[in-house]
């Protein structure tokens, strides 16, 4: 059965070319230009994919019209392709419920290739998925390993943000992989023949913020023999990445979003503008909605970051993943240090499923890495372990009876509703049920126990 796309314009026939391009692909193509018309093909020719064709002038009514479209047809694939563009119309167009933004200069084929990619089932969408998760000796994909819903969300999703070029905010705990995050973005991306920067917002102090990211002019400061080009013009056309985006100053903020604005810099000492093509992929590990509720981050620059948002869990929500992670970290140190580890005994992994990892897959890596110093074939022993980490080890037996009321406190709190309950405890369903196996937790017997005090009282 050939896909069903309903192609949504107006005025000129850049959509011809575009549409006879869907069909040399073996696609269906469905025309409308009014609002009854698409309405009239949603109910009675319902397509797969519809495409809508707008300009700055006509954006607001395809944008009322999508609105209208996503509230009764919240599986369709809706994508929104402009021949002029601006940074608020592709915001309010994500924010509209499309699932991608196409920007000019953009061919027929061009935007049929990226189109394709979201389409499940397409070739174009498979080789890419595999060529982007399928390659299980790459650190880039480390984190990706795991059968937890959680991941399985991630891997369904960062290829389509990859094909869009929005801003994307990364967010999570220190060592769940947030730079790789960035890495597969700009991978997967039309920038990634370009260069990808990497700047640690934490690291760079302001007096030099504008001449590293901007560069300077010859002359414009004492030392400055010649004129030097910043990192972000550097990255011109590519990507560029923002660690710690939350470290930023309010001074440096209003800096960066001048940027994200008016898509042009100007260096120190110079007198013109400087136009820049980039893509801002910024990560952090603090809460920027509520630093901007404090008055510590601009509420401007953060829903210019803030356009698609990749969440990445920590290890403790997804233990279930700790297996295979493990297996491929020993597979790579195994060949690096010339070693035959086997694995690990079961009285180790088991404890190693009860650590709560607060430094995530990071400290998981360094972990093995430290224990490979020492050893060189077998089965890794609890003893194998390093002393520091042993004694976490130990540290976190003496937590199990205040985690066993803290799971007692959550459930009691929500009426038994393990959802919330877990929302409560930042767990996902699949680790509470875990810890309420571990520790004993009986549903029926805790109510019981619960409604005799309340008589008693």
């Amino acid at each position: 059965m050939r896909l069903r796309i309903l192609v949504v314009d107006r005025t000129d026939s850049f959509h011809r070319d575009f549409a006879v391009e869907l069909i040399r692909r073996g696609f269906e193509v469905i025309e409308a230009s009014e609002t009854l018309d698409v309405f009239s093909c949603l109910e009675s020719r319902p397509p797969d994919v519809l495409a809508m064709f707008a300009s700055l002038s006509t954006a607001p009514a395809i944008l009322k019209l999508a609105r209208k479209i996503r509230n009764s047809h919240d599986k369709l694939l809706l994508f929104f392709i402009a021949r002029d563009s601006s940074e608020d119309l592709a915001i309010e167009v994500l924010r509209a419920g499309f699932n991608d933004y196409f920007k000019p200069p953009l061919s027929p084929t061009q935007l049929a290739d990226t189109l394709e990619r979201w389409i499940p089932g397409s070739a174009r969408e498979v080789e890419s998925r595999l060529r982007t998760f399928q390659s299980p000796q790459s650190d880039s994909s480390a984190f990706m390993l795991g059968e937890s819903p959680l991941i399985h969300q991630l891997r369904n999703g960062i290829p389509r943000i990859s094909a869009s070029d929005c801003n994307v905010l990364v967010t999570g705990e220190t060592g769940t992989g947030k730079e790789l995050v960035a890495e597969l973005l700009h991978a997967g991306s039309t920038r990634k023949h370009k260069p990808l920067a990497r700047i640690n917002c934490a690291a760079i102090p302001d007096s030099l913020f504008e001449s590293e990211l901007f560069g300077y002019e010859k002359g414009a400061f004492t030392g400055a023999h010649a004129s030097k080009s910043g990192r972000l013009k550097l990255a011109d056309g590519g990507s560029v990445f923002l660690d710690e985006v939350g470290d930023l100053s309010l001074y440096t903020q209003a800096k960066m979003l001048r940027v994200l604005e008016s898509k042009e810099i100007e260096r120190l000492g110079g007198t013109r503008t400087v136009p820049l093509d980039i893509r801002v992929i910024a990560a952090t590990n603090r809460d920027l909605e509520q630093m901007v509720a404090n008055g510590q981050f601009r509420g401007d620059l953060f829903f210019r970051l803030d356009v698609v948002r990749v969440h990445l869990p920590p290890l403790r929500e997804r233990k279930e993943d700790i297996p295979l992670l493990l297996d491929h970290f020993i597979g790579k140190l195994n060949a690096k240090f010339g070693c035959d580890v086997e694995g690990l005994s079961e009285e180790t992994l088991d404890r190693l499923l009860q650590y709560d990892w607060p430094g995530n897959i990071r400290e998981l890596k360094n972990l093995l890495e430290s224990v490979f110093v020492m050893v060189s074939g077998g089965r890794i022993a609890l003893t194998d372990l390093p002393p520091r980490f042993r004694e976490r080890l130990k540290q976190g037996e003496h937590r199990t009876q205040s985690d066993r009321e803290r799971i007692l406190w959550a459930l009691l709190s929500t009426d038994w509703n393990k959802s919330r309950a877990a929302r409560k405890l930042h767990w996902s369903r699949m680790t509470l049920y875990r810890k309420m196996a571990k520790f004993g937790v009986d549903e029926d017997r805790a109510k019981q126990k619960t409604q005799v005090a309340q008589k008693i009282s």
